[in-house]
């Protein structure tokens, strides 16, 4: 199993942070450094010194990184005009060398968008965005050079586009589609993903969601082996039940509930339960780092986990 670092900057951290994240993520030989895409605090907190644009934040990233690959987890449908985060994508692939990853969502977080002023559709509206978004992204990528793409939807259009830049990974970067949909969520992963993204959830849903998009390829005549299955939980690893407490208490959170709900426990408890996940399928963990100042965490899990899971 891969293990990838992903990040909550809204919670608070500024690029620098970020940066020092990154490049410890890079050092200690994790696959990837992911982040989340959001413009607003969750839960208490002043989220100082306030929000990071995703891509903006990965750009720079991609030029001071080597190695690993640079994503989010996920990029809403509701933030951004499809055809403009098609040629940042592909500029942040060309500015790391062929790095870049999508993780793209229909977005969920109201508070958010009313914070900022954007467009907050129910349910069945941001999805019927986000499959339009998927096909659209994805067709502009894949359009030969020298062609020119045309879309017809509902939510957007496009006439005569060049389809340029064109990102270094051909047929195009990686696409991440993930959540716990019974219907719209597994289609749309089975028919353009190239990753699904079970996140939060137990093993035992966790399984019911990897067998539930093994199915919708099979109704997409796709070989189910040909997509990802990842996981992604919030990791809370310490020598001892001490400092997994220390740890636990500096992300306000119980140890008790993260081992029930999360990862957590000594490098020999959290192999084992990453373990449990990558017996159902899963090839991925995005292990979730809430405490980005704690740099010697990321290197406990690199010196006593990851030997273990890789």
């Amino acid at each position: 199993m891969l293990l990838r670092i992903f990040t909550e900057p809204q919670q608070g951290a500024s690029y620098d942070d970020l940066l020092a994240v990154a490049r410890k993520t890079e050092e200690n030989g994790f696959d990837a450094f992911f982040r989340s895409d959001h413009y607003l605090v969750m839960g208490d907190g002043d989220g100082l010194p306030g929000p990071t644009d995703a891509w903006i934040t990965l750009a720079g990233l991609a030029r001071e990184t080597k190695r690993i690959k640079l994503g989010t987890l996920v990029s809403s449908a509701t933030y951004r005009n499809p055809g403009v985060l098609a040629i940042s994508v592909a500029q942040v692939d060309q500015m790391s060398g062929g790095r870049a990853e999508l993780g793209l969502g229909a977005g969920w977080y109201e508070a958010e968008h009313q914070a900022y002023g954007l467009d907050f559709p129910d349910t069945p509206g941001r999805f019927d965005l986000l499959s339009e978004q998927l096909e659209l992204i994805t067709g502009l990528w894949d359009t030969p050079l020298g062609e020119k793409y045309n879309f017809q939807g509902e939510h957007y259009q496009l006439t005569n586009s060049p389809a340029l830049p064109k990102p270094v990974q051909q047929p195009h970067p990686p696409v991440i589609v993930g959540g716990a949909g019974k219907k719209r969520t597994p289609a749309l992963a089975a028919k353009y993903a190239a990753e699904f993204n079970a996140g939060f959830r137990s093993v035992e849903e966790t399984e019911v969601l990897f067998k539930r998009v093994r199915a919708a390829c099979e109704t997409e005549s796709r070989d189910p082996k040909t997509l990802n299955l990842s996981t992604a939980h919030t990791v809370v690893v310490g020598k001892d039940d001490a400092q997994v407490k220390q740890r636990a208490d500096a992300i306000g959170r119980n140890v008790d509930d993260l081992k029930a709900n999360a990862i957590a426990g000594t490098p020999a408890e959290v192999v084992d339960r990453i373990s449990q996940y990558a017996a159902i399928g899963s090839q991925r963990q995005y292990v979730q780092i809430m405490d980005l100042q704690d740099l010697g965490h990321l290197d406990l899990i690199a010196a006593e986990v990851l030997p273990h899971v890789s």
